[in-house]
């Protein structure tokens, strides 16, 4: 999971990278190809 300032780039970068927002903190998750998961903050 890769973690960065602003994932406004990490959402872009797969076509199923969905933002979620979990507990006060936005996650980019994709269920296609998990590897472009990402964490702001």
């Amino acid at each position: 999971m890769k973690v960065k300032s602003s994932i406004k780039s990490l959402k872009t970068r797969h076509a199923a990278c969905q933002v979620v927002r979990r507990k006060g903190r936005v996650y980019v998750i994709n269920k296609v190809d998990p590897r472009f998961k990402a964490k702001q903050g």
